[in-house]
């Protein structure tokens, strides 16, 4: 069944609010009713916080109805939301707005939405939060939605409840959940012990985690399958045949030093526009890399905003630096900046349009008055490009069965250095924790335990294939014993 939308975002929202025509601040605004008809006129000013600063959002969410009307109640949770943060990312909210919709749906699939939505009778069953959650986990059964995501509806619904109850815009007649507290007790990176309150509720959906030891991945800020060498040699040579010069740099910058799309993505002009840079001596071998800083205060974003210190290889900056300064590059900074007129700090990569590849977190909180587009650039132009070129060239010349993903691309650069440093190791040139202490370093692990799912991934595919087969054999042989019983049997 298709789903109906359940937001748009706004390009541009300013929160305003009515006022008299003899406001100091007052705006004019006439609403044209026809020939022959008076217009309206009303009269506005913007709200502001008491530090002077307004209420003003790009790619604002509008939580609609199953009309695709806005729905007042939770596009007014949002605002709320948003209002108490100092830098929201919109994404975050965006989701929420979804999941809201998601409810009204729902509700609306009643007679009476607005009272299904305040309904909570002694009996429990009967009331909107479990029977939201008996829907729920219909849908899950019947495959329509994933257990993580009916999770995380479920979560949104209990905060706008929480929410609706706090302001008194509702006071429900029995709890609308029972609610648990537990203390739960862990030890964080360093060895402290912590422990921390959870809430519970028993309308919460559990989305246990399975995970397919067959799969080839690696749980790296998600499943990560790295890539083999000819594969990594696969997709350059597809990107290359397609003349995408940009997705091919984002690319090989990846491969070569396990940042994201989103630290790719917003590499800046002048971390490759020096004239004489310093390099270092590389960490395995005898080249050359530019520690090329990375997290907040650089420019280039970082997942969780973490602070690092990229190892650029020498020939890798010297292409990039060739890059920086190519006419192509060139042309497309002049349709950024007519598009967006003159920037602090302009991105190495952009589009064709002179859009950049991913927007970065301080130009998304830095507010646009003339922004128009309805969504944000977080990489969708290079997953567009290697879906519909990538993919299929490397599919129809090499393997049918080929997929990668671009965060593969992390794991694929982790696995090249874990198999130089072994290779080292083997060499008695480094011991064992210096191979473990380097490549935790490079990928920027905190934890030891994710590193060594790197070392150990071969060993662990080999052990899973070796044990499959072994009992693959021993199969055959019960198989064999079977059919000769069966033969007998049969006479």
């Amino acid at each position: 069944m298709r789903e109906l939308r359940r937001k748009v975002l706004l390009p541009v929202f300013r929160l305003s609010e009515l006022t008299t025509e003899d406001d100091p601040l007052a705006l004019k605004q006439v609403i044209k009713q026809g020939t022959g008809y008076p217009a309206t006129t009303y009269h506005y000013r913007f709200v502001w916080d008491g530090a002077g600063r307004g209420y003003n959002y790009n790619l604002f969410p509008v939580v609609l109805d199953r009309n695709a009307a806005p729905w007042p109640l939770g596009t007014l949770y949002i605002l709320a939301q948003l209002e108490a943060q100092t830098a929201p990312v919109m994404t975050t909210y965006q989701s929420k707005a979804d999941d809201l919709g998601a409810y009204k749906e729902w509700l609306d699939t009643h007679d009476q939405p607005d009272d299904v939505m305040c309904q909570f009778p002694k009996i429990k069953l009967r009331r909107s939060t479990y029977r939201y959650r008996g829907h729920l986990q219909r849908q899950v059964q019947a495959g329509e939605v994933a257990p993580a995501t009916a999770k995380r509806r479920m979560g949104t619904v209990v905060a706008f409840y929480r929410w609706l109850i706090d302001r008194n815009y509702l006071q429900p007649d029995n709890p609308p959940w029972e609610e648990k507290l537990y203390q739960i007790s862990f030890n964080t990176i360093e060895g402290r012990a912590l422990s921390k309150r959870v809430i519970s509720t028993d309308v919460s959906i559990r989305a246990p985690k399975s995970e397919d030891p067959f799969a080839g991945t690696i749980r790296d800020g998600g499943q990560l399958r790295p890539l083999t060498s000819k594969e990594q040699s696969w997709i350059l040579e597809a990107t290359q045949a397609k003349g995408n010069t940009e997705c091919y740099l984002l690319q090989l910058f990846s491969l070569a030093t396990g940042a994201r799309i989103q630290t790719a993505g917003t590499l800046r002009l002048r971390h490759f526009t020096q004239a004489n840079p310093n390099y270092a001596k590389a960490v395995a071998g005898d080249g050359e890399v530019l520690k090329l800083k990375a997290g907040p205060g650089t420019g280039i974003d970082t997942k969780n905003s973490k602070s690092g210190v990229l190892q650029v290889p020498r020939s890798i900056y010297e292409l990039m630096h060739t890059y920086a300064l190519s006419e192509r590059a060139k042309v497309r900074r002049s349709r950024f900046l007519a598009k967006h007129g003159e920037h602090p700090d302009p991105y190495l990569f952009l589009t064709q349009q002179g859009n950049p590849y991913f927007t970065a977190k301080a130009d998304v909180l830095r507010f646009d008055v003339n922004f128009d587009r309805r969504y944000q650039q977080t990489g969708q132009p290079v997953r567009q490009f290697v879906k519909e070129h990538v993919i299929p060239y490397v599919r129809q010349k090499y393997e049918s069965s080929f997929e990668y993903r671009l965060h593969d691309l992390r794991a694929s650069f982790g696995m090249n250095m874990t198999e130089l440093m072994m290779e080292l190791v083997q060499k008695r040139k480094i011991n064992l924790h210096q191979a473990r202490m380097t490549v935790k370093d490079l990928l920027w692990h905190e934890s030891l335990t994710t590193t060594d799912l790197y070392l150990n991934y071969r060993s662990h595919l080999n052990i899973i294939h070796d044990a499959v087969n072994g009992y693959g054999e021993q199969l055959q042989k019960w198989i064999a014993q079977a059919s000769v019983i069966a033969e007998v049997s049969d006479e």
